[in-house]
């Protein structure tokens, strides 16, 4: 069982009969193997609960591939990487060319379903033993049930939930795929539950906050254009949370900045462990940031690394003169290496420019296992500027627009970038709508939201090569569709 993260020390060895993650094909929703261990042997102290929940939080790390494959869908980058046939099932999300049968769809179909299940099997035994402070670890079980559902319903809508537990051998041919309504709904339920038992400080760095609910639970009615429940519960974050955006952008993505004042959820990662290519999500590195480093680069400050996910100019030329930002999350290769003399190669769909916030930095001779995939740079899952900027949204779009409030929010993030009030925005109405999305666009570059922020606003038709009424979401992985035997239908057009 890996740990979860460098900042949770455990020091345990979570009995292998309990979470057998041991394959990259693993299939969560129809392994028997998977919880071998019986209730009356496990879930009898507070240490058992402890060491489940970190195993809860352990496939956060898998999420590198949402959000590298979820920058890669939007019209922010293209696949690149060495050549057209380098990771296929990347290259063809880049061309909205996926299919059903794509083994980077069907890895983040069975990880995240492993989150759910390990999350779910916390709540199936939540009476089994009370202890003081059990109702914390419920609640950070509840949101994670709720942060992995989330991820499912958003690639591929309709999917199936089990509120009362573990799903087991057998459900998949039983279990229908709820309607998006009643997933939220559960995704819903689960976050209340988080926010009313967590605090706004964590028990431990990188463990959920009532923060980290709050946000999540905003971003969730955002989603479902509950503009006006949004704006309530992103307040109480802005106001009650303690959060303030970091002066300093840069630092938010170097390693000191990591958690940091504008930090409200993150997924950590640490080198203290190698992995190989055959199971990257064994990893305790982030993988995405060895993905999306310069090819074959010798230089100060950065390593190299496979060229994928590589931002266009369009996304460059969003940034305005005088923003700050621009530098920050866009590296432009060849005026780097004019200045520094560093040296790179080129691999394919090259643009001249990088996804600066997760490359891989130069690291201590010392470091673990192989370079490429074992960055320790955590993911700024959920920052301050995304809760401000939804907030902005929130306010503008419900029913009975607050313009004000909206404005206020926005400029804070746009304060920051420009160092100065000047570049403030004041319209209103639809060009503020208009205004708030770009600024996202910026702001979050190279952070995995575009492509769901087009999505869910009906812009997907900026994406290049985008079908309406089929790419909103992805297909369900085929082996899923044949395990269930005719018991879930696949997406529309696939």
């Amino acid at each position: 069982m890996r740990n979860y993260n460098k900042k949770i020390k455990l020091g345990f060895i979570f009995m292998a009969s309990l979470f057998i993650l041991s394959a990259c094909s693993d299939d969560y929703l129809n392994n028997s193997k998977i919880y071998a261990e019986d209730s009356e042997s496990f879930f009898n102290s507070e240490a058992d609960y402890y060491n489940a929940l970190v195993a809860a939080y352990d496939p956060l790390q898998s999420t590198f591939i949402n959000v590298l494959m979820g920058e890669i869908a939007s019209n922010n980058t293209l696949c690149g990487g060495e050549s057209a046939t380098d990771v296929p099932g990347y290259q063809q999300v880049d061309d909205m060319t996926h299919s059903p049968i794509n083994a980077q769809l069907q890895n983040l179909w069975s990880w995240m379903y492993g989150g759910v299940n390990r999350a779910s099997y916390i709540i199936e035994f939540k009476d089994k033993t009370d202890f003081t402070g059990k109702n914390v670890m419920l609640g950070e079980a509840y949101f994670l049930r709720a942060y992995y559902n989330f991820e499912l319903v958003k690639w591929f809508g309709d999917i199936p939930i089990k509120p009362e537990g573990r799903f087991v051998l057998g459900d998949e041919k039983t279990l229908p795929r709820s309607p998006k309504a009643d997933v939220y709904a559960l995704i819903e339920a689960d976050l209340k539950y988080a926010v009313a038992n967590l605090s706004y400080t964590a028990p431990q760095t990188g463990r959920a906050t009532k923060g980290a609910a709050e946000a999540l639970l905003g971003k969730v009615y955002l989603y479902q254009d509950k503009f006006t429940e949004a704006a309530s519960i992103l307040e109480s974050v802005i106001n009650n949370g303690g959060y303030v955006l970091e002066s300093d952008y840069n630092k938010i993505f170097e390693f000191a900045g990591e958690n940091g004042t504008g930090s409200v959820f993150e997924v950590q990662y640490t080198d203290v462990e190698g992995a190989g290519f055959g199971c990257l999500q064994c990893s305790e590195g982030n993988v995405a940031v060895g993905f999306q480093g310069v090819r074959g680069y010798q230089g100060t400050l950065f390593t190299s690394g496979f060229s994928f996910n590589v931002p266009t100019q369009e996304v460059v030329d969003e940034f305005e003169a005088g923003d700050n930002r621009k530098d920050v999350a866009i590296l432009d290769i060849n005026a780097w290496a004019a200045s520094t003399g560093a040296e790179f190669t080129t691999g394919y769909e090259h643009t001249g420019y990088f996804n600066r916030k997760y490359i891989p930095r130069v690291r201590s001779a010392d470091a673990a296992g192989d370079l490429n995939i074992t960055n320790p740079n955590n993911y700024r899952a959920i920052r301050f500027a995304d809760v401000l900027l939804m907030a902005a949204e929130a306010n503008n779009r419900k029913s009975t627009p607050n313009d004000t409030k909206a404005k206020t929010f926005l400029n804070r993030v746009r304060e920051r970038a420009f160092g100065n009030a000047d570049n403030n925005i004041t319209t209103t109405g639809s060009n503020l709508t208009s205004a708030i999305y770009k600024e996202r666009r910026v702001e979050l570059v190279g952070e995995g939201h575009q492509f769901f922020d087009l999505v869910r606003t009906g812009r997907g038709a900026q994406i290049a090569g985008f079908t309406t009424g089929k790419n909103e979401v992805f297909p369900i992985p085929l082996e899923e569709i044949q395990f269930s035997q005719g018991n879930w239908s696949q997406n529309p057009q696939y």
